[in-house]
């Protein structure tokens, strides 16, 4: 007779509770980057926007949902790659979510990484924060110190994608 708690490890009855492992993980790897980094406060919503950015960069960029200790530094080129200013990395995560949930759904499994993902990017794509204006136009005044200047309500994953690329940079 099995112990009470492990009649089914697999995940595929029993109505366990599903852990999140992958997203955990992502997670886990874009805090390090940003902590590593050390580019802002933990506690700070640049912080979350950061990590959040690069959690969903490296989730949706392992394919093969193998994304090993070792793994991750041989990711560190791609994902640098995938989150540079050029690149239209907004869109990339929309058509990998979308892939994900279509994936999720043809399974009838329940998949618990996807859902953090999509409460992930939902924060990332709805919360604006107070930043400063990037594409004010130089010359414009005087500016005496970094909280002079002019500032923009910009969506999060606009300030945490180039916070998440320069954490990458900085390890």
């Amino acid at each position: 007779m099995l112990h009470r708690g492990h009649e089914s490890t697999d995940g595929t009855g029993g109505g366990e509770l599903a852990v999140p492992m992958a997203w955990l993980y992502a997670e886990y790897i874009a805090d390090e980057l940003l902590r590593t980094g050390d580019l802002m406060p933990p506690t700070s919503f640049e912080f979350r926007a950061g990590r959040d950015a690069l959690a969903l960069t490296v989730f949706l960029s392992d394919t093969d949902g193998e994304l090993s200790g070792i793994r991750v530094i041989s990711q560190l080129e791609n994902w640098l790659a995938l989150t540079a200013y050029d690149q239209p990395w907004r869109d990339w995560v929309r058509a990998r979510m979308a892939e994900r949930t279509e994936r999720a759904a043809g399974s009838g499994a329940p998949c618990p990484d996807l859902a953090l993902a999509a409460d992930a990017w939902r924060w990332l794509e709805e919360t604006e924060l107070l930043a400063p204006d990037l594409d004010a136009v130089p010359g414009g005044g005087p500016v005496f110190g970094e909280d002079d200047g002019p500032k923009v309500w910009t969506p999060a994953w606009r300030l945490g994608l180039p916070l998440g690329h320069l954490a990458i940079h900085l390890f």
